[in-house]
């Protein structure tokens, strides 16, 4: 085995990839390089925006605070009616995109049974360069892992929003417990509520990052462009969007 551990086969005169030096023969050395950059980017803004001191100033690291004020409201309320009713809206929230990332690995899995048909489509396209079986099966073989990792993401939050349901109606009445103990046990709630949403952020730039990377079917420089468009988009949203401004606004002292 050359240059790496993973491995990776299909039937037929499809991809068989034993290492990294395999994926490098396969699909050359232009493309090898914007797959790396698209995956240090991926990384690069996920360690940015969750990791590091920055992640508190992002617009998911602000409602994160609100997650928390919110379990501290409801700490103070005997009809929690409205409360359970948003927590609902959030398991739906990731019910229905864990749903769609099922739905795309069912496509790319019933394009590899097309992949003849799929090429032949690309090869009228123009400015797109063609490209053979093997090189396109890599391609939708990470476009698939992608979309699995998002549903893996979609499916956790979901459960870690029920998770925060049972704790939410754990949370003792005004009348059955003081105040301290209350609100020790809805910010048990809250931190659970929080982690949720972070792994549904993360499972939605799965998402963004599936899109980019449909960009490689285009070609190498199509994916480079992507990535750093995507990349550019979410950077926006998170730290330079209207909607984190009015989070800071409030939140500022």
């Amino acid at each position: 085995m050359r240059g790496g551990s993973a491995s990776f086969a299909t039937g037929g005169n499809g991809l068989r990839v034993r290492g990294m030096q395999d994926v490098i023969d396969i699909i050359g050395r232009v493309d090898a390089v914007a797959l790396s950059l698209f995956v240090l980017v991926w990384l690069a803004f996920e360690i940015i925006s969750d990791h590091t001191n920055l992640r508190h100033t992002s617009l998911s690291g602000l409602m994160a605070m609100k997650r928390r004020e919110w379990m501290l409201v409801l700490a103070e309320r005997d009809l929690r009616m409205i409360d359970t009713a948003i927590l609902a809206g959030q398991q739906q929230g990731a019910a229905f995109f864990g749903t769609a990332a099922i739905l795309a690995i069912g496509g790319c899995l019933a394009a590899f049974g097309s992949a003849d048909v799929a090429i032949q489509l690309f090869r009228d396209l123009p400015g797109v360069a063609p490209v053979n079986r093997a090189v396109f099966e890599f391609k939708l073989a990470g476009l698939t892992l992608i979309f699995v990792y998002a549903f893996f993401k979609f499916g956790w939050s979901y459960r870690l929003f029920n998770y925060c349901s049972i704790l939410i109606g754990s949370v003792q009445q005004v009348a059955e417990a003081d105040s301290e103990t209350r609100r020790a046990q809805a910010m048990t709630a809250g931190e659970m509520n929080t982690i949720a949403g972070r792994h549904f952020t993360a499972g939605l730039r799965g998402i963004f990052m599936a899109l980019a990377f449909l960009g490689w079917f285009a070609g190498a420089g199509g994916l480079i462009v992507m990535t750093l468009a995507v990349a550019g988009v979410l950077i926006r949203r998170q730290f330079f969007s209207r909607a984190r401004a009015i989070l800071a606004r409030e939140s500022a002292p």
